[in-house]
């Protein structure tokens, strides 16, 4: 019996935790690499690798693949956890721009690709914690 593509999870129609990994890895390049971004790259360390590993983790569980951030660290609470940062609406594009960039650079597939767009846009928008 095939299964049709609805009753696969994100994670594992994005191609699994090789993909996922390409994700990260090309979001936070394009973070160093996009002048447009300067203000979310600003907000992280200038070392990235333990943002890498997070977002990772995170995002294997969050698309429904194995829960790694949850059993390392608990619960996500994103927006708790992201307070500390200002974020309002210029952070929350930039970390858009970067992340529609790596989605249309290594998810070959179309839907999924718009998928996950309007889902991180929710979750950034969500994200926002200061006007404008």
């Amino acid at each position: 019996m095939q299964i049709g593509k609805s009753s696969l999870t994100h994670f594992e129609r994005i191609g699994g935790d090789e993909k996922v990994r390409a994700l990260v890895q090309r979001f936070y390049q394009l973070m160093d690499e996009l002048p447009e971004a300067y203000g979310i790259r600003k907000l992280h360390a200038e070392d990235l690798q333990n943002a890498r590993d997070k977002l990772y983790k995170f995002l294997t569980g969050w698309m429904g693949g194995p829960q790694l951030y949850v059993e390392q660290y608990g619960h996500p609470m994103l927006r708790a956890r992201h307070l500390p940062f200002t974020i309002s609406s210029a952070e929350r594009d930039q970390w858009l721009l970067c992340m529609n960039q790596a989605l249309d650079e290594v998810v070959e597939d179309a839907a999924l690709r718009k998928e996950l767009s309007a889902a991180f846009a929710k979750v950034a928008d969500h994200m926002r914690n200061r006007e404008g």
